[in-house]
């Protein structure tokens, strides 16, 4: 008696057998991934309960609530709990991390251990995070958030006494240009800032590439963002914000996301969950924010152009920050892309000299493929480019003013001094000019033109919005109607469907769990598999096609539409001015800081063996045109071990300032100032020179014209003729 096979499908031959395999295992792949959104639905549901629905992946404390404030915010401050094993030392700075309200609910900064909270607690860092409730506060603007996150940066500042530095700052995405805003308005609460995939050129980028720029101009400005928030009730559904970013990818939104989970829904269903959980955590805006967000950022693109004013008539100046600035973007970042992410330098700053008359460090690193959310989520991200940002803050703090580009060497059995590096990776800052970020690319005054005469068209077109429409919308509109619209959001409808307990999904639920007993997946090679694959592979072709013949389309409609000389002429676009000029340099500024290059070329000959030694040291290093972190490290240690040192991070980075802008405004003054500011002690002499040569050494050979100059500094030292013998004089005698 022939024995029945465990599988019928083993019974049929060849291409039957491998046709019935996979009927089988897409069946049971159908039934799971309905489950795997029953779930969802569930998930979201019991998401939008709590009260403060975050996806914080660690125990908080709340340490101050926004709500309280005078001018109440949905905003908070709770301090991050480090987990088991993770070690904080309470001297070091603090980080504070801030997501973006663009839609979606907080925590992404530290939904998971390779997170940017995760890393930096990794490093030795107390962690804070700023979050929100879904719902704004009745009247709160913009600027009563920033100022409620002055007051939270306060509190922790307050609460570490012992930090050797003021708190570091990451501002995710739109809370990007958020603490760009607050660091303008109080620079004195800030260490170094980190914004990560935060826009702030609006009109900036290139042709051919992410025109999501141009969609309030082919929208006819911001009217329309009036018209949903009145139909809102007063409130704007963060539901449409995610909606645009669904719609730049419809490859991703309509197939790729969904068929991910279908094809590997044995291992992909629980990150898909995590993801979707905060993907799905829609929030809301109050009709006074977004208007601002839109009229004064993207439309408007008036922050870099410092015609922006507080309630009080201040003007946001960026170049009043005085914390070293890191932009973290990416090339494969299509909401915000390199142009928008670093354009603000260039419509600020004429010239790299002029960065350093205002005293900032500006340091950026563009990645080469990360898509945007990837920039604060991805944990190859957090384990490279955030951990080095986190070990090597008070590098990026201490570097002198000016631009930089952060790159990272892997570490290798070549690397020199590896001990002295932190992690897998070697940061390094090297030294830019202005045209570095022009070569990304960017508009031409043309191009400025036409997003211009699009800023006018929406003004006018909201002025006659406001005037003639929204008092009939906002007489009609009632609460019970502005809730059921945003119940009916196709998002939240995508959620809520699957979501719910009817016989329907139970019995879904049911076979899933009986699937999952019997679970058959078909074999690797299976023809039908691979022609799934082709198949699915076909859609996504046709989709991204479709996507790039509309932002073609796009393109070119932007273009000649707002490039009509009849259409520039009704607005009033004068086709002779420039329409982004740089804003000049106050007289206030230009006075403070002709007293300040007076009261340094009168410092020029005053110190000791200290400003003698980090003037040598700057000077050497200059040649080079980079800092290494090995070499602050070296020098971090040396201060360490020196008992007499007893200078803060704050008061060693202005001593370094001071010695950099001597030799900036005279190089050969400062350097001859030298052999009178040393003391006599010989032996003290060598020791100095020993320590700048083994800083020097820290990063590599010294060579080329860094030898040179450091064989100057051992003439100024008055050791050239009685120097013992050392490695770089023997690289000399030998070249």
């Amino acid at each position: 008696m022939t024995e029945k096979p465990a599988n019928p499908g083993e019974a049929l031959p060849g291409i039957f057998a491998s046709a019935f395999e996979y009927l089988l295992d897409s069946g049971q792949r159908s039934v799971l991934f309905m489950d795997v959104l029953r779930r969802r639905g569930e998930q979201y549901r019991e998401h939008l309960a709590e009260t403060v629905p975050h996806v914080l992946n660690y125990e908080v404390e709340l340490i101050a609530d926004g709500r309280s404030l005078k001018r109440p915010v949905n905003y908070g401050l709770v301090r991050v709990k480090p987990p088991v094993g993770v070690e904080i030392d309470a001297t070091r700075r603090p980080f504070v991390v801030i997501d973006p309200r663009a839609g979606h609910g907080p925590g992404i900064g530290g939904f998971k251990a390779d997170s940017e909270i995760g890393v930096a607690m990794k490093a030795g860092h107390p962690c804070y995070f700023i979050g929100f409730t879904p719902e704004p506060m009745p009247g709160q603007t913009i600027e009563d958030i920033a100022r409620a996150e002055g007051t939270f940066i306060e509190k922790v500042i307050a609460l570490h006494p012992e930090a050797d530095g003021k708190p570091c700052v990451i501002g995710n995405c739109q809370a990007g240009w958020a603490v760009m805003i607050l660091a303008s308005l109080q620079p004195e609460l800030f260490g170094p800032v980190i914004i990560a995939g935060a826009p702030l050129s609006y009109w900036a980028g290139v042709r051919g590439k992410f025109p999501m720029r141009y969609s309030g101009g082919l929208l006819g400005g911001s009217w329309l963002t009036a018209l949903t928030s009145d139909l809102g009730g007063g409130k704007f559904d963060g539901a449409w914000l995610v909606q645009n970013f669904e719609n730049m990818n419809p490859s991703n939104t309509l197939w790729t996301k969904q068929y991910n989970v279908y094809s590997k829904v044995d291992t992909e269903a629980d990150r898909y969950l995590e993801f979707e959980r905060w993907w799905g955590g829609h929030v809301n805006l109050n009709a006074e924010e977004i208007q601002f967000i839109v009229d004064e950022l993207f439309v408007g693109n008036n922050l870099a152009a410092g015609r922006i004013k507080t309630s009080d008539g201040e003007v946001i100046d960026l170049r009043k920050i005085r914390s070293p600035i890191v932009v973290f973007c990416s090339k494969g970042d299509n909401i915000t892309p390199p142009q928008q992410a670093l354009g603000w330098i260039l419509d600020l700053y004429k010239s790299t000299e002029e960065i350093r008359y205002y005293g900032q460090t500006i340091v950026y690193t563009v990645h080469e493929t990360v898509g945007h959310l990837g920039i604060f989520v991805s944990g190859g991200i957090a384990k490279k480019e955030h951990a080095e940002f986190s070990s090597n803050i008070d590098l990026i703090d201490v570097l002198p003013p000016g631009l930089y580009e952060a790159t990272f060497l892997a570490k290798s059995e070549d690397t020199a001094n590896p001990d002295l590096a932190h992690g897998k990776w070697i940061m390094r800052c090297e030294q830019r000019t202005l045209d570095d970020l022009r070569a990304l690319g960017g508009n031409s005054p043309e191009d400025e033109r036409r997003f211009a005469t699009a800023k006018k068209v929406s003004e006018i077109n909201l002025a006659n919005y406001r005037t003639f429409v929204q008092p009939w919308v906002r007489a009609m509109t009632t609460p019970q109607m502005a809730n059921w619209m945003r119940k009916l959001h196709p998002l939240r409808l995508s959620y809520e469907i699957f979501g719910g307990e009817g016989p329907l999904m139970k019995g879904v639920a049911n076979e899933a769990e009986a699937i999952r007993e019997h679970r058959k997946p078909a074999a690797t090679g299976n023809p039908f598999l691979k022609a799934q694959e082709a198949m699915s592979e076909g859609i996504v072709n046709a989709l991204d096609k479709w996507r790039d013949t509309q932002e073609a389309m796009s393109e070119s409609m932007f273009l000649a539409l707002y490039g009509s000389p009849v259409l520039q002429a009704a607005v009033g676009i004068d086709p002779n001015a420039d329409p982004s000029p740089h804003p000049e340099m106050s007289a206030e500024h230009r006075k403070a800081l002709d007293a300040r290059i007076t009261e340094l070329k009168a410092k020029i000959s005053s110190g000791g063996l200290r400003e003698c030694g980090l003037r040598a040291l700057l000077y050497v290093g200059m040649a080079r045109g980079m800092v290494d972190e090995r070499s602050l490290e070296a020098l971090r240690r040396m201060r360490k071990d020196d008992a007499e040192s007893h200078l803060t991070v704050a008061e060693f980075k202005m001593l370094v300032r001071e010695q950099f802008f001597m030799l900036l405004l005279d190089q050969e003054a400062a350097l001859a100032a030298i052999p009178a500011m040393l003391p006599h002690d010989m032996g003290a002499r060598r020791a100095v020179f020993a320590a700048i040569r083994e800083v020097l050494s820290a990063a590599g050979e010294i060579s080329g014209e860094t030898r040179d100059r450091l064989m100057r500094v051992a003439d100024l030292f008055g050791l050239g003729k009685d120097a013992p013998e050392s490695s770089f004089r023997r690289q000399a005698k030998a070249s």
